[in-house]
């Protein structure tokens, strides 16, 4: 769900139902577990729909370079839950975004896209068809107005709406430093229950940190939003290499080229494992681009 520059964009190919005025958070059609956002969008653009009040949605997110068994899964996932009558959010880039919205028409369900620019631009481009068809489907929303290009920093903030909108959400692929793990981070703040997908580095971690419920099907995913959870899946304290890291920040904050001398590691190794430990809540940065072990209450 990263950011990656084009030369040009697509128009959407938007269904006569598009709305052209801005959707203020006062207007009864605004969603309301929109308002609940620390940063609410002040007003929102649509081409087709909103989600009805009563619909239930679930967020299907993931790698933009991901696997095809991962493309797969999400396509599966989001058909069986489209099937159950859930719409499916996500993001409309490439990779596990992009599956799960096509799961969910394939199966006639709704799904909605959540974009990083107006709602009349096609980015990336080549999917101005999928978001023609996700239009007559559900609806492309945006809190950008009509003409705005992508930029940088409007994919992350888009991230708040995803998550906002879900009751759950999914990660089904990521890497350790992923768009979609600042999906999940924003779903933990706001209390949904968030889902993941074993067999990537980043869905690993966040399971083994406790943060997020293994499911691997959409039987699975509806057991938990019926309330029949699954054990969490859980690292042991003294469990290899991330225990070594945390006994080698424990003394005071340490810099990632202090730790590579320290362990005996290459710097990329090194990284991932901060990100790791950082996703787990076991570090956070200091000054000097430093890390520090997060003392926890007694």
């Amino acid at each position: 769900m990263a950011f990656s520059p084009v030369s040009s964009q697509a128009k959407v190919d938007a269904p006569s139902r598009s709305v052209t005025s801005p959707i203020g958070r006062e207007d009864p059609r605004f969603p309301c577990q929109l308002r609940s956002l620390s940063s609410p969008p002040s007003s929102l653009w649509v081409v087709g729909r909103l989600p009805a009040p009563a619909q239930r949605l679930v967020a299907i997110v993931g790698a933009r370079a991901a696997t095809g068994s991962g493309c797969d899964r999400a396509r599966a996932l989001a058909a069986d839950l489209g099937r159950s009558g859930i719409a499916i959010v996500s993001g409309g880039a490439f990779g596990i975004d992009a599956a799960a919205h096509e799961g969910a028409l394939a199966a006639g369900a709704t799904t909605f896209a959540v974009l990083g620019c107006g709602t009349d631009i096609a980015y990336p481009d080549r999917h101005a068809g999928l978001f023609g068809r996700i239009a007559r489907s559900g609806g492309l929303i945006s809190e950008y107005p009509p003409g705005t290009k992508p930029r940088p920093g409007q994919f992350p903030a888009r991230n708040r709406i995803i998550a906002g909108l879900a009751e759950s959400v999914i990660v089904v692929e990521a890497a350790l430093r992923s768009g979609a793990l600042i999906t999940a981070r924003l779903a933990r703040g706001l209390g949904r229950t968030l889902l993941a997908v074993p067999g990537s580095s980043g869905t690993d971690a966040m399971l083994r940190a406790g943060h997020a419920l293994p499911v691997s099907s959409g039987q699975e995913v509806l057991a938990v939003l019926a309330g029949e959870l699954p054990p969490p899946v859980s690292a042991t304290p003294d469990e290899g290499p991330f225990a070594t890291l945390l006994q080698a920040i424990s003394p005071g904050p340490a810099t990632p080229s202090r730790l590579c001398k320290q362990l005996g590691l290459p710097l990329p190794t090194i990284l991932a494992m901060l990100a790791e430990a950082e996703l787990d809540g076991s570090i956070q940065r200091a000054a000097g681009n430093s890390y520090e072990v997060i003392k926890r209450g007694c």
